[in-house]
C-alpha cells in the first residue's frame, strides 16, 4: 500500500483474531515468516516492514516511533482490523508502545519481545549519535559486526546459520534507513508511566543473557501494568525468536488468542 506517498510492504496470513508482529532494528518482516505460518492456523497474522526496512521506503531522515506507529495504524485500517494483539521485537516494541499511547482502542494485548518502555538516557543518546556516524561511513561493516552480538555468547556458534541469514536481511537495508531508525530511537519518548495507565494485558519476553536490554532494566517494568505476564528465558540473548523458537512461539500463540 501507499502511505503519505511512500510504499509500505506487509503480509497477511490466516484468519481469526488479529495478531500483528513488528520486527526490530536491522530486521524486516521476514524474521517472522515461520512464526506467521504457524500462528496463521489460529490467527490472522499481519507482519509489516517498518519504514526504511525490508521493502518499505525510507520516509525521512528521522523515523520517529510515532510515525512508525502511524504506519502500522494505516495498515490496520487498510485491512479493516478493529482490534488486535500487537507484538514488537526490540525497536518494534518501542513502536508498539507509541502505538498503544495513540491507538489503545485497537489493542487487546501488547507483547514487548526483548523490549522495554524507558527512553534513552544521555549516554544512550550519545551512543546513538556515534553509531549514526559509524553507519554513514560503512553500514555494511557495522551490520556484520553488530548481528552476532545480539545472541547470547554461548549461542553464537550454535546459531551461526541463523546469524548469517539475519546478516543477509540486514545488508539489504540502506544506510539512510538505518540512520533514520537510530535517530527515531534516540529521540523516543519514555513510556514507563504508560505501562501503568494501559488497560490491556502486557506480556514481556526477556532473555537472561540479553546484552542489549539487560534483564535488570526490564524486570522492574514488569510490575507496572495492571495485568502483566513474563516469559523469562535462560541461555537466551536478544533474539528469542531464534534462540528459543519453540518457547516463544508457544507463548505468542497462547497470548494471541486468549484475550479475544
Amino acid at each position: 500500500m501507499v502511505v503519505n506517498n511512500h510504499r509500505v510492504n506487509y503480509s497477511v496470513l490466516g484468519s481469526g483474531p488479529a495478531l500483528v508482529l513488528l520486527h526490530g532494528f536491522l530486521e524486516s518482516m521476514a524474521i517472522w515468516d515461520d512464526f506467521a505460518q504457524a500462528l496463521s492456523k489460529t490467527n490472522k497474522v499481519i507482519t509489516i516492514d517498518l519504514p526504511g526496512f525490508g521493502k518499505t521506503d525510507v520516509f525521512s531522515d528521522n523515523h520517529t516511533m510515532e510515525m512508525m506507529a502511524d504506519t502500522v495504524e494505516a495498515v490496520l485500517k487498510n485491512e479493516k482490523v478493529k482490534q488486535c494483539v500487537l507484538a514488537g521485537h526490540s525497536m518494534g516494541g518501542y513502536v508498539s508502545l507509541a502505538f498503544a499511547k495513540k491507538y489503545e482502542h485497537y489493542l487487546k494485548g501488547l507483547v514487548l519481545f526483548h523490549s522495554h518502555a524507558a527512553a534513552d538516557d544521555e549516554q544512550g543518546k550519545i551512543n546513538r549519535n556515534r553509531t549514526i556516524e559509524i553507519v554513514k561511513k560503512n553500514h555494511k561493516d557495522f551490520i556484520t559486526g553488530f548481528i552476532p552480538l545480539l545472541f547470547a555468547e554461548q549461542n553464537i556458534e550454535k546459531f551461526s546459520e541463523k546469524i548469517d541469514w539475519l546478516k543477509s536481511i540486514s545488508l539489504k537495508t540502506s544506510a539512510e534507513g538505518i540512520t533514520a531508525a537510530l535517530a527515531g530511537m534516540r529521540d523516543r519518548e519514555d513510556h514507563t508511566a504508560l505501562l501503568a495507565q494501559l488497560q490491556i494485558p502486557i506480556l514481556f519476553i526477556v532473555g537472561k543473557q540479553d546484552s542489549r536490554i539487560p534483564i535488570e532494566k526490564i524486570m522492574p517494568q514488569v510490575a507496572f501494568p495492571k495485568h502483566s505476564e513474563a516469559l523469562i528465558l535462560d541461555n537466551v540473548g536478544h533474539m528469542g525468536f531464534a534462540e528459543a523458537r519453540v518457547q516463544t512461539l508457544r507463548t505468542l500463540a497462547h497470548f494471541g488468542i486468549k484475550w479475544f
